[in-house]
């Protein structure tokens, strides 16, 4: 009987779904694992081979610890809201939710192909308003509560406003914005307005006016990856810096809380330092600077307050809002040109570009608490207004980044440490003695630092503090397809909805674009109010919203009274396997557990971190192609051109490209903006760039896995991804290398059927070397598995049943736990070879074989025998033999006498098990 892999996955992938075989309940009297997959999001292209890779993984897992008796949770749902959808809705009329739920219908028909494991009575949308309610719902929680520093955890805000009505600021210790100084009096006669003002000074979600990249072709606020070269990544269009009142959640607040749980998870220490940047905490000095002729001071945060007397220049972002009380007339013109130029290049841009240097005077000086020096103040791009207080005391010195700033515009350089050469570059000592620095003077830096902390506080112009890297998320888009929020504006004031309301649904609307004014989509929706007619909040929030809490849902999907039963998660807890792409190191997986904090501070879950296990695999890369579009145009110049013009990079789709030739009319078919692309050829034809990178839909380089499961199979497909290479490592992807792993799984086929195609499994008891052959193949799969090292899985296989082949082994008692064993990795042909054994049961329920040690203990040593140290034959002899008589073996070996010559040895070496020397 042939292999016909078609035919047995097609039935199996019906049979399991009949069945429901990967259906889970709770189930007390068996161990909990919970195994989850970043899930995705449902674009039109559907899935290319790279997306299958972490899912195949977390399956082999989840199938093995099922086999070893675990309870285990594996699910998948959809990442629905998203931007490309609402674009695709823009262009054609369609609603996103039609193009998103014909895109789940895809990416659900390409899953099943492969074979997953996955409980689909469990999937969830983020666009499913049943789903969304507790997305809205947590929102509303976060709203009304604060951080209190004291606890150390989230309160309810009632509790703040009892104090401000008791005692005002007096004995708060919580996170906010800003500080601020009040009495009860005080409070207690502001209106309505002024003390939500000061609320939102604390709440966990709030409104504040913040910088973000506006795109107003696209009608709203972008994050910094979708922008490129000043350019919206979708369509190419101008974004800019702009100040807009935005909806952000209180991250940082917990910041020390997020820092101190990498300590308590299973993560990669990259994935762990990756975070613990981002978090970037640092100890320092906060001082205030006068400003020379203003009643202004200049706030600053430092680490190195010791180099104070080193500051030759201040520096603001441009952003900051003192400079336009500052600037005096002479530089206003310049200050608001180089502020117009900033406005087109995103934060990310700022902090890459390293080497350019840029900056305005503003003909303002502030003064040195210590010593009254005139530090003259500019404004650069190089300081952000976001991170710490958006302006800086720099130190060219001892600074890279100001040392370029004061060459370039000639400003003063004081050393402050000795030791260092700063004729070419800064000297970024973090030793030595303190000079030309007063009563530092003499100092070591270990000492001038706490010494100046002292100072600092003593002459009231700061204090010591702890500092975080880590920003508020900004929480709201100006887009339709995204979470309503539960909010609503009465007299100029944000007010949450009725729980009892949610979910708030998105009205339907008949253009997805912004409005003429340039109002969010949402506006356009003509009821969009409550009953009592007070509007609605009009933007809809991010991408991240939805992924932040989805792994509780799991536990609890069709739960409409709460997020996730109490039972469910202290059954469930948290994920024990949390497998996905390391780009999400400070985005997704940062939001998600600051979520779970946050709703562990206030008793709805049980455990402070949400990922117990994290695992990221590699990309499967692809090779991309590029066209090059001439800036403000829809004119496209050849690879050979581009230097001629100030073009922008953009992918293409490889499969209108050959040999790095473009098909020019299928270019313009691909998308409607492209229709009346024009262009600037070579020799008549137009050649892209190229490049190696992974394979993504927004690098349109991607290889559909439709293709090779209609070719190989789902289950050569499954171990192919797995044998490319290590799963943490990015590997290219080659179908050329295919094939090998298909025969494998042939050779592995005929093990069981004779050459007439008869399904033939001997009984008999299984020899020596056929158990070898199997135990030493359970210990590696089972090493390789806890250690995520498929790939030598894949290859201990084909050993095994190349072993097997030459043995000519059909016996139950080898070949049957041999097919237990490869079910995680190939489930389909496993799972027909188990029926064929006669079971009616999935193999799903079978239990995974158990290694003895007792069949890889070698009953003989094939021993090299050396004459003065040359090979000159080998001898098998009981493993268990002593020396002594090793040694009088050797000398009745017949072979010893061609090369004794009838002479005496000197002595023999043995080294027992290794190898054996005779010395003449």
């Amino acid at each position: 009987m042939e292999y016909n892999f078609k035919g047995i996955e097609n039935k199996w992938q019906n049979k399991w779904q009949e069945d429901k075989v990967y259906k889970t309940v709770i189930d007390p009297s068996k161990p909990k694992f919970y195994v989850l997959d970043m899930f995705p999001y449902p674009s039109g292209a559907g899935l290319h081979v790279g997306h299958p890779l972490g899912y195949i993984a977390s399956d082999i897992y989840s199938r093995y610890k099922r086999l070893k008796g675990f309870n285990v949770l594996h699910t998948m749902g959809y990442d629905a809201f998203g931007l490309p959808a609402e674009q695709y809705a823009i262009q054609t009329g369609q609603h996103p939710a039609v193009t998103t739920e014909e895109n789940i219908t895809r990416y659900r028909e390409q899953l099943d192909k492969i074979g997953f494991s996955f409980d689909w009575d469990r999937e969830i949308r983020t666009c499913d308003p049943e789903y969304y309610k507790w997305t809205q719902w947590a929102f509303i929680q976060m709203y009304n509560h604060y951080y209190d520093t004291v606890v150390n955890k989230a309160q309810p805000i009632e509790q703040l406003i009892e104090s401000f009505e008791n005692s005002g600021t007096a004995g708060i210790n919580a996170s906010c914005t800003k500080t601020l100084s009040f009495t009860a009096q005080e409070w207690r006669a502001m209106d309505e307005q002024a003390k939500e003002n000061v609320l939102q000074n604390y709440r966990l979600a709030y409104r504040a006016d913040t910088m973000v990249n506006w795109c107003a072709e696209l009608g709203t606020v972008l994050a910094n990856d979708e922008v490129k070269d000043g350019l919206s990544e979708r369509g190419g269009f101008p974004v800019v810096q702009k100040k807009m009142k935005q909806w952000l959640l209180r991250v940082s607040a917990y910041g020390q809380r997020l820092l101190d749980g990498l300590d308590t998870v299973e993560w990669s220490e990259s994935l762990k330092e990756i975070q613990k940047n981002w978090i970037g905490r640092s100890e320092g000095a906060q001082i205030f600077f006068d400003i020379k002729g203003y009643d202004e001071q200049l706030e600053i945060f430092t680490t190195r307050a010791d180099t104070i007397f080193g500051a030759t220049f201040m520096v603001l972002a441009p952003e900051h809002p003192v400079i336009e009380k500052i600037v005096t007339d002479e530089y206003r013109l310049q200050v608001e040109n180089y502020l117009d130029e900033t406005k087109k290049r995103s934060e990310r841009e700022r902090m890459t570009e390293t080497k350019r240097v840029s900056g305005q005077f503003t003909g303002a000086y502030a003064v040195n608490p210590f010593n009254g020096a005139q530090i003259p103040i500019y404004t650069s791009d190089y300081v952000l207004y976001g991170y710490g207080t958006g302006a800086i005391m720099a130190v060219p010195a001892h600074d890279s980044r100001d040392y370029a700033f004061a060459k370039h515009f000639n400003l003063p350089i004081i050393p402050v440490v000795e030791g260092g050469d700063i004729s070419e570059n800064s000297y970024d000592a973090k030793s030595g003695k303190m000079i030309n620095s007063e009563f530092l003077n003499g100092m070591d830096v270990k000492e001038a630092i706490p010494k100046m902390f002292e100072k600092i506080e003593e002459k009231g112009i700061g204090k010591k503090q702890v500092n975080y890297r880590l920003r508020d998320a900004i929480f709201s888009r100006q887009r339709y397809w995204g979470e309503p929020f539960p909010v609503y504006y009465k007299d100029g004031i944000p007010r949450m909805i009725d729980e009892r309301s949610l979910p708030l649904e998105l009205p339907a609307i008949q253009d997805y674009g912004p409005t003429e004014e340039g109002e969010p989509p949402l506006a356009r929706a003509k009821e969009w109010r409550t009953v009592d007619g007070y509007e609605y909040e009009k933007s809809t929030m991010p991408g991240f919203a939805g992924s932040s809490a989805y792994y509780l849902r799991y536990m609890d999907p069709c739960n409409n009274k709460e997020l996730v039963s109490k039972e469910a998660n202290e059954y469930w807890r948290n994920v024990d396997l949390y497998v996905g792409g390391i780009e999400h190191a400070t985005g997704h997986l940062m939001y998600s557990r600051y979520w779970n904090k946050f709703l562990y501070d206030i008793g709805y879950v049980c455990e402070e971190e949400p990922f117990k296990k994290l695992v990221n695999q590699g990309m499967i890369q692809g090779r991309s192609n590029f066209v090059y579009r001439v800036k403000g145009t829809n004119k496209f110049v050849s690879l050979g051109l581009k230097d001629q013009y100030d073009t922008q990079e953009i992918h293409v789709d490889v499969n209108i490209v050959k040999n790095d030739i473009l098909d020019t009319e299928a270019f313009r078919k691909w998308r409607p903006d492209f229709s009346n692309a024009e262009f600037v050829l070579e020799d008549g034809k137009y050649i892209c760039g190229w490049a190696v990178e992974k394979m993504s839909k927004s690098m349109f380089n991607v290889v559909n896995p439709d293709y090779i499961v209609d070719n190989y199979g789902a289950d050569t497909l499954r171990m192919y991804e797995m044998f490319l290479g290590p799963l943490e490592q990015a590997k290219p992807w080659d179908t050329n290398g295919i094939d090998g792993v298909y025969k494998f799984l042939r050779r592995y086929w005929r093990l069981f059927f004779d050459r007439e195609g008869n399904f033939v499994v001997s009984e008999d008891q299984p020899d020596e070397k056929e158990l070898k052959t199997l135990h030493k193949t359970i210990k590696k799969i089972s090493e390789d598995i806890e250690n995520f090292s498929f790939n030598t899985s894949v290859s201990a296989f084909m050993v095994c049943v190349n072993e097997l082949t030459e043995q000519k082994c059909n016996k139950r008692a080898i070949i049957e736990p041999l097919t237990i064993l490869l079910s995680p990795f190939a489930p389909h042909i496993t799972e027909e070879i188990w029926a064929l054994f006669g079971h009616n049961d999935s193999i799903v329920y079978s239990g995974f074989p158990v290694y003895d040690g007792k069949f890889l203990v070698e009953s003989t040593v094939e021993y090299p025998v050396s004459f003065n140290g040359k090979v000159r034959f080998k001898m098998p002899l009981p493993a268990g033999m002593g020396t002594d008589e090793i040694k009088e073996k050797v000398l009745q070996n017949p072979s010893a006498g061609k090369y004794l010559e009838g002479k005496e040895p000197k002595k023999i070496i043995v080294v027992p098990g290794k190898i054996i020397n005779v010395v003449i």
